[in-house]
């Protein structure tokens, strides 16, 4: 399982990113170890803010980018509202992810 992540870092910054294993990268991230990326390094990760899941890794890097190319305001609309993800990425493409429940890997 591949899984799609958005971190709210300091100065109310969002992070993007990918990985199999949710618990090590938010270890990483929140931990500043030397593997977390170097933009959380610089930037204080303060919270997990939304998380996708979806079957292989080549869905997952897809979402990665789209998400990066949209405005911090289409950012923050699919954070707080699951039902704008299908209205931003179409129906279709909202089919093959899976919003997973953030309180579960809080650090």
């Amino acid at each position: 399982m591949y899984y799609i992540y958005m971190i709210r870092c300091a100065g109310n910054t969002l992070y993007t990113g990918i990985t199999t294993d949710v618990e090590r990268r938010m270890a990483e991230h929140f931990g500043k170890s030397e593997k977390c990326a170097k933009y959380t390094r610089s930037h204080q990760a303060e919270a997990l803010e939304a998380l996708w899941s979806t079957s292989d890794r080549s869905k997952a890097s897809k979402l990665e980018y789209r998400i990066k190319q949209l405005t911090k305001a289409d950012k923050l609309l699919i954070i707080a509202d699951e039902s704008c993800f299908a209205e931003i990425f179409g129906e279709e493409n909202a089919k093959m992810y899976i919003r997973e429940d953030v309180r579960k890997y809080v650090i």
